[in-house]
Order: C-alpha cells, then sequence, then structure tokens
C-alpha cells in the first residue's frame, strides 16, 4: 500500500448532515450499498438496512433486527460491536465505511452495559482481558461483587435515606453560620416557595435558625389556606427542591447553613424552592433500581462456580538466612550512543528507604539486545526482607570523559541514565516472586540530585513495549516448593518458638493494632510512599474512616494522587473510596472525573481504568449522566479545534460567526445541551445560548459557553492546550482555607470558583457571573487607576448599600492576601484579578505558586509578598486618605486568617507533600514544600508595601 492517509478521519470531523456512502454486509450473504449522514443514529441505520433489504434475496432467512449487532473496525484499529444504538456515525468513527450484521450472543444488557464503560473510561474491557494476568483478573471479579452490592444496599434505603446518597446537603461550617445568626438574629429572611406541578407560588418569612422542616409545614399550611384543601398532608411526605437543580434542602439543620440559602442572604437574593412529594422521588429511585437489578439478575445467571482452592507445600520466609540475590540476563531495544558503556544498577527499597548497598553490574558494549548473564547479590538476607520490598533498577550509560592535558589522574566517567522499572519482590499473594520477568522500563529523565534508582515511581511495567528499553531478569528458586511472607496469624505462633526477629514483627504490628485513631490530618501523611507498610496503610484508612463526607472530599484530589503509590490493585485505598463513593453521588461523581483525566498517563492508566470500571458497575445509572458530560467534551475539543484554526486564517469576528454557525447544527446543540455539569453534579447546563457564546484571546482560543436555565443563567470555559492540574490544586487550598476560617467564625467571603482537569491538558472553568478585572474596569474609566475600582463599586449601588460592598470588598481583600502569601502565587497582575458587582475581590488563573515566581534577565518579577495596590486601600479607607479605623480592621483580619492557617500548618503541608505523586513541573520536590512550611510556620508580622 503506497504511503499515505487512510481511513476516515476527517470525513467525522466535519460531521453535519454530510452523506457517507456505507456499505452493509449481511448474514445471509447479501452485500448492500447506500449513502447515510453522519449524524444517523445506529438504530436508524439498522432501520434503513432492513427497508433496502426487503428487496433483496433471502430476506425472509433475516430474524428480529434486535437479534442481530453491528460490528465494524473503529479508527484505533480494533473490532468494536456497536451495542448502543442510540451512538450517532460521527461517535463512532469508523476506519472504512462498512458495517457488518451478524447475530448477538451472550446477554445484551451485559454487553450493552460492559461497551458504554468502555467508551466511558477510555478503555476497553478487552484490554483489560489480554493483560492474562491473575492480579488484574481476581481484583475485576472481586471489586465488581464489591462494588454491585453496595449498589444494591443503596437502593434497599428508604426515599429520605436513599437521598442522602444522590443529594446530599451543601453546607457551611456551623461557626461562621453562628456568627452569621448573631448579627441577624432578629432579621426574617423571604423564601419563595411553589409546589411540584403547579406554577402558584407562596413568599413564606421565616427565621434563619428555622429548620426546613418547619419551612415545609408552613409551605403546607399556606398552601391549605390558599386552596382551601380539607385534606391533611405532611411535611414528612415532601423534599424542598432548590429550583433550577438537584439540590435538596432536608435535615436538621438551620435554613441559613445551607449555602445556597447563605448565599443567598449575603446576595440579597430571594431563595426559590419547590416542594416535591416524595412519590416523585421514589420514582426515580425505582428506575435507578431496576437497572441495577436488570444488571445483576444477568450477571448471575452467567457467573461460575468458584474454583477449589489448592493446597500446596509452603515455607515461611523467616527461616531463609540466605542473601537474596537477583539473575540480570539480557536487554533488548536499547538504544545508546555506541561510545558508551552499559551498566545496570539495582537497589531494594522499602519506602524511600534503601535496606542494603546498591548493586551494580559489569559494563558491557552498546547493542540493541546487551547480554550481562550476571549474579546479583545484596547484602541483606532472605528473612530481613520487609513485605513491602521494591526491586529499584536503572539502565544507564557510562561516557568515558578524556582529558587535553595528560595528568596523573584517571580519566573521568559520567553516568547517562537511559531507562529505569520497579518491580515488587513479593507477589500478590505474599509469595517470593521466582522465575523469569521481562520488565518494559521507564524512559529516564535526569534531574538535579542525579539519582539513577527511582524507588518513588510505579512498579507497573511500560505498557508501550515497542518503544522502550526492556530488561530480562529472573528471580531465583532458592527452596524447591514456594516461600510466603507470614501473614499476622502466624506472627504469634512463630513469635513463642523463640524467634527474636519474629517477636520484634509481632511487638511492632501488636502496638499499630493498640495505637488509638490518629486525627486526619496526621494520619493522611502515612499515605506517602515512605510508609509503604500494609498494616500503616490500613491503620490510616481506619482513621479515615471518621471524616464526614464533606471533609473527605476536601482531601479527594490527594487520595487519588496517592493511589499511585500503592504496590498492588487491591489496597485499602482502594476499597475506602469506591465505598464512600458509592454512598455519596458527589464524592462519586469527582472521584470519575480526577481518575478520568490521567487515563492517558501510561503508568496509572491500568489502575485507575480498573477502578473507573469497579465505581460504573456500581453506580449502572449514573453511567448515562456521565456519557453525555464525556459527548459534551469531545464536542468542546473539537469546536476549540475549529476555533484554533479558523482564527489563524480569519479575523476574530469572522471565526466568532462561524463558531456560532457551527454550535447550531443539530449535533452539536444536542451534545451541548441538557448536560449535568462536571463542575457541579447539582446544576444541570440545559439549553446553550449559540448567539452568547465566543472564544477568548489567550493562546489557546478557550471557549465562553454561556448555558440559560428556567431561573438562572450560568456559563463555562473550556481549555484544551493548558494544564488545570495547578489551577485545581490552589482553588482546592483556598477552598479549604475558606472552611477552616469560617470553622472559626472569620467569613472574608472568598470565591474559591469551580475548576476541574477532565483529560490531558483539558478541562473546565466556572465562570463568575457579573464580574470584571482590574484592567478592565481601570481602562474603563477615564479618572486615574486609584480610584478606578471605588468608581466601579459606585454607581452599581444606592448610598446604603454601598458601605455594604466595601465590606465585601475588604474581607475578601484580606483573604486573598493572606492566601496568596501562604501558597506563594506568583505572576498577579490586574488582568487576573478581578472584582464582583457585590464588591467581592478574587483571584484567576494561579499558573506560579510556592515561590517558583518570574524572572526575567536575572531579575526577580516578584518584587513583594503579595498584592495591595493603592487602589485596594483607597476602596478599603472608604477614599478617605487619614481612613486609619478601617485599614487596622482589614490588617487585624490579616492577622486572625494567618493565625488560623498556621495553627493548620500540617494539613496544608500534608496535603501538597501527597501532591508530589501528580508530577506537577512546580511541586515535584521537598524543595517546593519546604517553601510552605516557612510561610506557615513564620511568627513574624505581616508587613504590607
Amino acid at each position: 500500500m503506497p504511503p499515505g492517509v487512510y481511513g476516515m478521519q476527517d470525513v467525522w470531523e466535519r460531521e453535519g448532515w454530510q452523506q457517507v456512502n456505507m456499505e452493509f454486509l449481511l448474514p445471509t450473504g447479501i452485500y448492500l450499498n447506500f449513502p447515510v449522514t453522519c449524524s444517523d443514529t445506529i438504530s436508524t441505520i439498522k432501520k434503513m438496512v432492513w427497508k433496502n433489504a426487503r428487496n433483496e434475496p433471502l430476506f425472509s432467512a433475516l430474524s428480529d433486527p434486535d437479534a442481530y449487532v453491528f460490528t465494524c473496525i473503529n479508527m484505533t484499529a480494533e473490532r468494536e460491536e456497536l451495542e448502543d444504538e442510540q451512538r450517532r456515525m460521527c461517535d463512532v468513527r469508523l476506519f472504512l465505511p462498512i458495517l457488518r450484521l451478524v447475530a448477538r450472543e451472550g446477554d445484551r444488557v451485559e454487553k450493552l452495559i460492559t461497551t458504554q464503560i468502555s467508551l466511558l473510561i477510555g478503555k476497553g474491557h478487552h484490554e483489560f482481558d489480554s493483560q492474562k494476568n491473575h492480579e488484574v483478573n481476581e481484583f475485576r471479579t472481586k471489586m465488581r461483587t464489591f462494588c454491585e452490592e453496595r449498589a444494591q444496599v443503596c437502593q434497599m434505603l428508604p426515599w429520605d435515606q436513599w437521598m442522602e446518597y444522590n443529594f446530599p446537603c451543601d453546607l457551611e461550617p456551623c461557626s461562621v453560620v453562628a456568627q452569621s445568626g448573631k448579627s441577624c438574629s432578629d432579621k426574617k429572611i423571604f423564601v419563595n416557595v411553589k409546589f411540584e406541578g403547579s406554577e402558584e407560588t407562596f413568599v413564606l418569612q421565616q427565621g434563619p435558625q428555622d429548620l426546613p422542616m418547619f419551612l415545609k409545614r408552613n409551605a403546607l399550611r399556606k398552601k391549605s389556606t390558599v386552596f382551601r384543601s380539607a385534606k391533611q398532608e405532611k411535611p414528612e411526605d415532601y423534599a424542598l427542591q432548590i429550583n433550577g437543580r438537584w439540590e435538596f434542602i432536608y435535615g436538621k439543620y438551620p435554613l441559613c447553613q445551607f449555602k445556597y440559602i447563605f448565599t443567598c442572604l449575603h446576595g440579597g437574593i430571594t431563595p426559590h424552592l419547590t416542594m416535591v412529594h416524595h412519590s416523585v422521588i421514589i420514582k426515580y429511585q425505582e428506575e435507578q433500581g431496576g437497572l441495577s437489578n436488570q444488571v445483576s439478575r444477568s450477571r448471575a445467571q452467567s457467573k461460575p462456580p468458584p474454583l477449589p482452592l489448592k493446597r500446596q507445600n509452603t515455607s515461611s520466609l523467616w527461616s531463609i538466612h540466605e542473601p537474596f540475590y537477583i539473575y540480570l540476563l539480557q536487554g533488548s531495544r536499547v538504544n545508546a550512543d555506541e561510545g558508551m558503556k552499559l551498566v545496570v544498577q539495582a537497589g531494594l527499597f522499602h519506602g524511600s528507604e534503601l535496606l542494603c548497598k546498591v548493586v551494580t553490574s559489569n559494563e558491557v558494549s552498546v547493542c540493541s539486545e546487551p547480554v550481562w548473564d550476571q549474579k546479583l547479590e545484596f547484602d541483606i538476607s532472605v528473612s530481613d526482607l520487609p513485605r513491602m520490598s521494591r526491586l529499584c533498577i536503572a539502565l544507564y550509560g557510562v561516557i568515558e570523559k578524556t582529558k587535553k592535558r595528560p595528568t596523573k589522574k584517571k580519566n573521568k566517567s559520567s553516568d547517562c541514565p537511559l531507562a529505569w522499572v520497579n518491580t515488587m519482590v513479593f507477589d500478590y499473594k505474599d509469595q517470593l516472586k521466582t522465575g523469569e520477568f521481562s520488565l518494559s522500563t521507564w524512559p529516564s529523565v535526569p534531574d538535579d540530585k542525579g539519582d539513577l534508582l527511582n524507588p518513588m515511581g510505579t512498579v507497573e511495567k511500560n505498557p508501550n513495549i515497542d518503544s522502550t528499553a526492556g530488561l530480562l531478569i529472573r528471580f531465583p528458586n532458592i527452596r524447591p516448593h514456594p516461600l510466603y511472607y507470614p501473614p499476622i496469624e502466624k506472627l504469634n505462633e512463630l513469635g513463642m518458638n523463640g524467634e527474636k526477629t519474629v517477636a520484634t514483627k509481632e511487638e511492632m504490628v501488636g502496638l499499630l493494632r493498640k495505637w488509638p485513631e490518629l486525627p486526619a490530618i496526621h494520619a493522611l501523611e502515612l499515605l506517602d510512599y515512605s510508609f509503604p507498610d500494609p498494616h500503616a496503610r490500613s491503620f490510616t484508612i481506619r482513621c479515615l474512616r471518621k471524616l464526614r463526607d464533606d471533609e473527605l472530599f476536601q482531601y479527594l484530589l490527594q487520595l487519588v494522587q496517592v493511589l499511585k503509590y500503592e504496590s498492588y490493585l487491591d489496597c485499602d485505598l482502594t476499597c475506602f473510596l469506591l465505598e464512600r463513593a458509592l454512598a455519596n453521588k458527589k464524592i462519586g461523581h469527582f472521584l470519575f472525573w480526577h481518575l478520568r483525566s490521567e487515563m492517558h498517563v501510561s503508568s496509572v492508566s491500568l489502575r485507575f481504568g480498573l477502578i473507573l470500571e469497579a465505581f460504573c458497575r456500581g453506580s449502572i445509572f449514573h453511567i448515562k449522566n456521565l456519557m453525555k458530560q464525556n459527548e459534551a467534551l469531545n464536542k468542546m475539543k473539537a469546536l476549540n479545534d475549529f476555533v484554533k484554526s479558523g482564527s489563524q486564517k480569519a479575523t476574530r469576528i469572522q471565526t466568532t460567526e462561524d463558531m456560532k454557525v457551527c454550535i447550531k447544527q443539530d449535533t452539536y446543540m444536542e451534545a451541548l445541551s441538557d448536560v449535568v455539569s462536571p463542575l457541579n453534579p447539582s446544576i444541570v447546563l440545559c439549553e446553550l445560548c449559540a448567539d452568547k457564546c465566543k472564544f477568548m484571546d489567550s493562546k489557546m482560543k478557550p471557549l465562553w459557553l454561556m448555558y440559560k436555565n428556567k431561573y438562572d443563567t450560568l456559563g463555562i470555559i473550556f481549555k484544551n492546550g493548558d494544564d488545570l492540574r495547578q489551577d485545581m490544586l490552589t482553588l482546592q487550598m483556598i477552598q479549604l482555607m475558606d472552611v477552616l476560617w469560617k470553622t472559626e467564625g472569620l467569613d472574608l467571603r472568598m470565591l474559591p470558583y469551580g475548576c476541574l482537569s477532565t483529560g490531558n491538558k483539558t478541562g473546565l472553568i466556572e465562570v463568575v457571573k457579573n464580574s470584571d478585572t482590574i484592567a478592565n474596569i481601570q481602562r474603563n474609566n477615564s479618572n486615574s487607576a486609584a480610584t478606578a475600582a471605588f468608581t466601579n463599586l459606585t454607581p452599581r449601588h444606592s448610598p446604603d448599600k454601598l458601605d455594604q460592598a466595601i465590606e465585601e470588598f475588604t474581607l475578601s481583600c484580606a483573604g486573598y492576601c493572606v492566601a496568596t502569601y501562604v501558597l506563594g502565587i506568583g505572576d498577579r497582575h490586574s488582568d487576573n484579578i478581578m472584582i464582583r458587582e457585590t464588591g467581592q475581590l478574587f483571584h484567576i488563573d494561579f499558573g506560579h505558586f510556592l515561590g517558583n515566581f518570574k524572572s526575567k534577565f536575572g531579575i526577580n518579577r516578584e518584587r513583594v509578598p503579595f498584592i495591595l495596590t493603592y487602589d485596594f486601600v483607597h476602596v478599603i479607607q472608604e477614599g478617605r486618605t487619614n481612613n486609619s479605623e478601617k485599614f487596622e480592621r482589614f490588617r487585624e483580619c490579616c492577622e486572625q486568617a494567618y493565625k488560623i492557617l498556621c495553627r493548620n500548618g500540617t494539613l496544608f503541608v500534608n496535603l501538597f507533600a501527597l501532591m508530589k505523586a501528580a508530577g506537577l513541573p512546580e511541586l515535584s520536590s521537598s524543595k517546593d514544600i519546604q517553601y510552605l512550611k516557612v510561610r506557615i510556620a513564620q511568627t513574624g508580622i505581616i508587613y504590607y508595601p
């Protein structure tokens, strides 16, 4: 075949109503050929096939259409069964325009769910099957049973308890609510309430501390009075839904503690709620339960009986006092300079601790398949190997450096790291490994430390076998039968035999079991890769079980990252996260996206893919919403690519118009409308307003998409080409600071807007309405920069509300001064500081943090510890230069906020330390963590510019 571009990639990218001439192969041997459009669904095409086949021979030999399924070759050159017949042709993305119709085999429901999960997580189930790995197979079976059982338990709950899973309450900390309650204890709040299915609304007057039950009782009383209904209805039979959201207000919390009500109170907005009868919720619950039960029944019928366990002779590891060794056999696909000598270095690690002296192989000449065939013996006995011992190997080249002038000193050599790989010494069943292992390596990245071995790295082999060097090693058969690391149950028995080492290990594990549980903020540190012992990690999970759902959500990003430190698929942390994700829909939603966003990373794609598969098995009803979100993100990416291409050829105005025309196509409008927001699963992005959409001027041309709901308008920004993980982490820390401050009664009116990484350099950002940058405010006002910010507040507020706006500005300015100082956020200027019409100030774009400041020509551009301009002081002092009382209050807020963060410094340090696994460029070493430690541990006075 001559070189060129084959396939239909360009056809599917154009989409729309373009026609494609398709070929169809029927099971009767008949060949059909007719055009279809890119937007046609599989179901529609199947009807067209049946219509055309009626005029062909052997039509009577065909069964019902449902008995057949189309198969194709997709863009990844894999055979795919198109079980989901609601997919469009442009979404299937065929490699060639050929569909084959075959008889369905197996259970249709099971195959459909499997297909949907594969499409959703970006990894086909056949990729898991092809591993031919017992650990993978056992993990899949165990986790599927685990998740499906928990899903069944959840579906059996009464409707009010079931709501706690699907619609968890979004609450403010109690302390800030109590503080707020004191300041407005005499004030009443007005709540707009309507009943489901009725357009009649009532305005009810409630106290901020009233419980939801009291509001429901008043609503029913009002309804009875207005409609003169004799029927007595119970408030327990109703739930209060926030209009336009999948969010409910219930439980024994005061109304003002619900975040929605709290925000409305501060913004002077009337809350709008709907009274929903429990029968509506029960119906929704039954719909979900029906689908889950259908899948469970299908699986139960095809579940094979478990295999009987085989008994075999084994020995305890602790009876072997011989030195541990391996055989280094040969390499493959090694690509290095011919002037080098190839060397392999190997070390045994337990976490970050080197167990014995590193051993080095002989030097061999460079070739594609170098041969060592050498025994590497370690200075440690087999009995002293910890359970989580990790064999770390590095392949490097030695370059001889000769000096120009002859000297008495020998020629120096320098090491050129080529590749590294890690593997566990014991397998997932506690057995000491034996036999040959082919290890596909990871390319080395030279660092400042010059370390060749990478104990922090993954124990997974590189799946890209064809493009990476391989090493073949052999673990010896030390005994003729398998050697196992003794389980805890055997410790007492072995310790009584007088073995001192065993007794010491028994005592250590026994002490761990007796330890009182640590506070979660301290226990988190034990999830670092430096603490790999399974008993220590189990103890940590035991401590984390005390966390409430809202607390766990605060640390979810870090808990996902430390999954990378786990040595085996089946671990307590994985089970804990899945258990909590299946008990709280919000946690499940964000667990999915935190995992899904890194599926392109080869080192974690297997582990994360398996966890995603298990989660989807336990959340069958959630798959539909997630698939819709995934489809919308794919369309946003295609639209962004279209804008990037168009902006290089046409003017901004023309490209914007072309973009709006593209959005108005049926395929785009359908995919981008009625989507549950990935940023907040309680919000539905209903109607896309194509005429209000635009793209931004920055290099990656982010999309600015506006949506209209029945009760509100909201917007999202889609970014493609920028890594949002650092922004996401920074906003998580600002959110955590806000919670800590509110817990101690200090509300600094922070605005940690939504930000979510959804894939490789793609993600979403929440649009904060009614806000503008300082730069735009100054540009749009003819007066001086020093008064521009104050002028921005004045025309939008009546005199009685101006004081409130200045108060909002003062508090939020104090909060962000402290936050940016502690986190070492750099590159602060008037284009990434914004102000809302209410007076709230907030920062955006966190490309540099932890003191990684920009410099030019060796000169540091960051000359102040945080931004507090004359403009800001002008507003804080209400436009008066001698108003020291207002500035003193601002300073006191800063001090109080800073002291609260210092008291919780351990939490921030631990959370940042756990994020080292994420591979962020500005958070890769202990030096970055040290910057944070210094900022939080300082006890001196904060100075202001």
